[in-house]
Formats: C-alpha cells, sequence, structure tokens
C-alpha cells in the first residue's frame, strides 16, 4: 500500500469519499481549501481523506474512508497515521476529527489513535442532511468531535 497527496489536477475520488459523506456538494466544497490523501493497491485507489486546515494551528481530517472490499486490512489505521504525520509536518498542534454518534467501529479507532472526545453536536446529522443516516440500525444523529493534540 502507498499513501500519496493528489496533485491539483487530478480528481478526487468522490466515489471513495460519499463513503464517508453522502453529501457529494459538501465533498466538492473541499476541493480548493483542502488536500486529499489517497491510499493505493496495486496503482487502484482503495482508501482516502481529505486534511482541512480549520483554524489557526488546527487542520481536520474529513471524509476518512476505506473501499468495503478492502476494510479490516489496517488501510484506515495507516491513513489516519499519515493524516497525524502530515499535520505535525506542517506545523498543525491540534488534529480535529468527527463523525457520527453511530460510527461505532470508527469511533474506536479513532480513539485507539490517540483521539479524545472533546464534544457534540447534537442533530449536526439531522440539521445538515436532508435524508436520514443509518448505520448498524441506529439513527446517525449527533456529530461526536475528537482531538489529537500533537505536540
Amino acid at each position: 500500500m502507498f499513501i500519496r497527496e493528489l496533485a491539483l489536477e487530478e480528481e478526487w475520488p468522490i466515489d471513495v469519499l460519499l463513503l464517508a459523506d453522502p453529501d457529494e456538494a459538501m465533498i466538492r466544497s473541499y476541493r480548493y481549501r483542502g488536500s486529499c490523501y489517497v491510499a493505493e493497491v496495486d496503482k487502484q485507489i482503495v482508501g482516502a481523506y481529505v486534511l482541512l486546515p480549520t483554524r489557526p494551528k488546527t487542520a481536520e481530517i474529513i471524509c476518512i474512508a476505506v473501499e468495503e472490499s478492502h476494510q479490516g486490512r489496517g488501510i484506515g489505521r495507516a491513513l489516519i497515521c499519515h493524516a497525524v504525520q502530515t499535520a505535525k509536518d506542517s506545523g498543525y498542534v491540534h488534529l480535529d476529527v468527527g463523525t457520527g454518534n453511530s460510527s461505532i467501529s470508527q469511533l474506536a479507532l479513532y480513539q485507539k489513535c490517540g483521539f479524545r472526545i472533546v464534544g457534540v453536536e447534537r442533530d449536526h446529522f439531522v440539521k445538515h442532511y436532508m435524508e436520514p443516516i443509518m448505520e448498524d440500525g441506529l439513527p446517525c444523529l449527533d456529530m461526536i468531535r475528537l482531538q489529537l493534540e500533537l505536540g
């Protein structure tokens, strides 16, 4: 597996990013504000994330996702570790990530990677998405915010 930043002229892997966020317009809005990184296996994109500066000294991992056929192989963890190192190398002090209350495995993974829960945005997904989101039989209602201190 190889992780690299996409060049400006390269198309973003929208199909992969849609696995993390079902709002294509939202994903496209990150295009000129953030950088997209992809995980490739045999020159095929199997995972991706966007690193987005949000506040001074703070960046956020947005839309991190791995193709379903490649999940469970450590690619998600590798993408998170890559994001952490990239953020450190870029001089950020904090790295944020947000996920749904129903994203149980993602919540566990972020915490295993050192992220700590710093807040909850109640009804985030109800207010910002037209269609209801369900994961593992749970309604996705609230955004769980996590942060990693990079110092």
